[in-house]
């Protein structure tokens, strides 16, 4: 048997479905958000990147990258092991009392990702319970599906932001048995805000707990950062938030923010957190800078909500297939794999502006898009360049979702 030719038969597989993954070598620029080096075979080009998760450019925030530099200079580069093994350093303890007293939540714990964060804390729960039932929203992400399947539990997929369905489902079940609500507050691909709310209400209703994923949030809402739940004024009606440090903090890691009894719990029981190498006391460092910055200032936030409501008004102007989006993501609908990743290619190699092209798996097909994310070092005349050249490139291309072929209703411009 030769396993070389199974491996390359399913990476042709991929090349044929449009779904192989090209990266494209950037080189950001200390100082210069948002612009990029794009190590081209022809030599450096300067770009314009457009989807970076980076939503406010804290990556290169002077104070994360001068307290970085002064924690590598004491620390050295690496934790040396587990948090058991080689001890917590003090720059974790400091990260979690932060992230803790940012969410109003009694402790935090720190993971080396949000993926990471919400696999082990998922699982843990799960095991921790008497046959726990999950209800999951839909369209919740990679990370919550495999904490799901991880801990083997049953599990009810409630349809997307729908109140009414997710009542049905708990209805049905009794009300002793243990059950735990997962969604989200942003989702990142439409761009949408779940109904944190009336979910809320009904976990009191019917004895489940609630596990909000914040990560596309986290720094971005609320007076200091916290999330949709903090700008709504509902952090105390949900048990657990999750959020990850490498977006709009611009580090790298994860967390949950929770109560003593639950984070010590998963502390004791996740795998994921037990047995890998714990975060360095650098990049802890970096994360506390961008947190304890953002708690104390909104500019950041409000610059950015300004360029992603003009972005989204240029683009109804020219009546370009925008998915309306009530959070700073501004995705547009392209509804074909071999075009979107034709459109990102162009968009690159002739006008210097990268937006990576999202196909399936990531977003189901025929509903391929270019994923937006405006952020406060933009201007507007960046934006009105990009909508320029969106449009210049989507008439010569002609995808599906700028000739009015949409994908489901749901997602028609004018539905």
């Amino acid at each position: 048997m030769n396993y070389q030719d199974i491996f390359e038969r399913q990476v042709d597989q991929l090349r044929s479905e449009n779904r192989y993954r090209y990266f494209v070598e950037l080189e950001r620029i200390s100082g210069r958000h948002p612009y990029a080096l794009w190590n081209h075979p022809d030599g450096a080009r300067e770009v314009i990147i457009w989807c970076s998760n980076d939503y406010l450019g804290m990556g290169q925030s002077q104070n994360a990258i001068e307290a970085m530099r002064n924690a590598v200079s004491e620390h050295g580069t690496g934790a040396g092991g587990t948090r058991n093994i080689s001890g917590t350093s003090s720059s974790i303890v400091k990260l979690e009392d932060e992230l803790a007293a940012l969410h109003r939540k009694e402790r935090a714990l720190v993971f080396t990702s949000g993926y990471v964060a919400n696999e082990a804390s998922i699982a843990s729960l799960i095991s921790l319970l008497d046959n726990p039932i999950i209800l999951s929203d839909s369209m919740n992400h990679a990370s919550i599906i495999s904490g799901i399947r991880y801990g083997r539990a049953e599990k009810a997929i409630f349809r997307h932001n729908d109140i009414v369905h997710l009542e049905e489902l708990l209805a049905a079940l009794p009300h002793e048995r243990h059950k735990i609500i997962i969604f989200e507050s942003v989702y990142s691909m439409d761009g949408d805000i779940s109904p944190i709310a009336e979910i809320a209400a009904l976990a009191r209703k019917y004895n489940a707990l609630t596990y909000l994923d914040e990560v596309h949030a986290v720094g971005m809402y609320g007076a200091e950062g916290g999330g949709i739940a903090q700008r709504d004024g509902l952090e105390d009606q949900i048990d657990i938030i999750q959020g990850t440090l490498g977006k709009a903090y611009g580090a790298m890691g994860g967390y949950i923010a929770a109560s003593d009894a639950v984070c010590d719990a998963i502390r004791g029981y996740g795998s994921g957190f037990i047995f890998t190498t714990a975060m360095p006391p650098a990049l802890a460092e970096a994360a506390h800078a961008s947190i304890t910055y953002l708690r104390g200032s909104s500019d950041e936030r409000r610059a950015q909500q300004e360029q992603a409501s003009y972005l989204k008004k240029c683009l109804e102007e020219r009546n370009m297939p925008a998915l309306p989006s009530s959070s700073h993501i501004v995705p547009v609908m392209v509804g074909d794999a071999t075009k979107c990743s034709e459109i990102s290619w162009t968009l690159l190699q002739d006008y210097g502006l990268y937006i990576q092209p999202i196909n399936y798996p990531t977003v189901p097909r025929g509903t391929e898009r270019l994923r937006i994310t405006p952020g406060p070092l933009h201007t507007k005349e960046m934006v009105d360049r990009l909508v320029d050249c969106l449009e210049a490139v989507f008439q010569d291309i002609r995808p599906p979702a700028y000739d009015g072929v949409m994908m489901p209703s749901r997602l028609a411009k004018n539905a």
